[in-house]
């Protein structure tokens, strides 16, 4: 099993880690096989090659041909439920949407059944979570731990209006988790990538000890200026380090 490792210095959309993942050496028509058991009528996967500040990376756009449609977490956990996804990754992305649910009814002040996911219930949204669980899952990763997250500055508009960065339902889902702005102006973190990485990420910190194997590029929607927006996941094993140690019989000098 192998061990991933998140530079969030640009920080993370659900988008953004799925791209990485298949930038990684994620076979996207693996995922696609695990993504169509999930009954959601037809869609558009597209994955594409982004240049961000010079930097190459993979762009994953998932479009929808129907309406947008606001859905309820019941709804969607009976979607995900009902589904012949693999029980690991069902857990993991019903986990995920309880914890934006939470992060919604909290400040919404409503119970989490009346909740209407407007952005995050959408179909590239509940792609985007389930795509990182089965991706990951794929992959044979069995830890995923993240630098601090990059959240941005300014303000972003959302279908309650224009909000501050990071956006409330962001910075609640972010509590407890090291975080920073280094004055980007824009949305680097979104509630989505925030719901994602805080919980699947055993820990936050630096890199570990670890063998890279391969790096996966990642590539947000935006190019900002003198900013790559770019995700970047490290994949390998960890290693373990021997300390320096005095030889036997070596004695200490006065």
């Amino acid at each position: 099993m192998k061990i991933a490792y998140l530079d969030g210095s640009s920080g993370i959309s659900g988008d953004m880690f799925l791209a990485a993942l298949i930038d990684a050496g994620l076979a996207p028509m693996r995922l696609l096989e695990e993504l169509k058991k999930i009954p959601l009528g037809f869609y558009e996967f597209k994955r594409t090659v982004a240049m961000r500040r010079g930097i190459a990376g993979s762009r994953i756009e998932i479009r929808d041909p129907g309406q947008h449609q606001a859905r309820h977490l019941s709804h969607i956990e009976k979607l995900i439920g009902d589904s012949t996804l693999g029980d690991p990754v069902k857990e993991r992305s019903l986990k995920i949407f309880r914890r934006l649910g939470e992060a919604e009814a909290k400040l919404h002040n409503q119970p989490i059944e009346k909740v209407h996911f407007h952005e995050v219930g959408a179909l590239d949204t509940i792609l985007d979570v389930v795509g990182a669980c089965a991706g990951l899952e794929l992959l044979e990763i069995s830890e995923l731990i993240s630098s601090p997250l990059n959240v941005g500055g300014g303000h972003v508009e959302a279908a309650h209006g224009t909000l501050p960065v990071p956006a409330p339902a962001t910075a609640e889902l972010l509590k407890d988790i090291p975080i920073y702005s280094s004055g980007v102006e824009g949305e680097l973190v979104t509630p989505t990538g925030a719901a994602i990485v805080t919980t699947l990420a055993s820990g936050f910190g630096p890199m570990p000890a670890m063998k890279v194997g391969r790096i996966g590029y990642g590539a947000g929607e935006k190019d900002f200026p003198r900013h790559p927006n770019i995700a970047r996941l490290f994949v390998g094993e960890r290693v373990e380090i021997e300390q320096a140690r005095p030889q036997p019989g070596a004695e200490s000098e006065e």
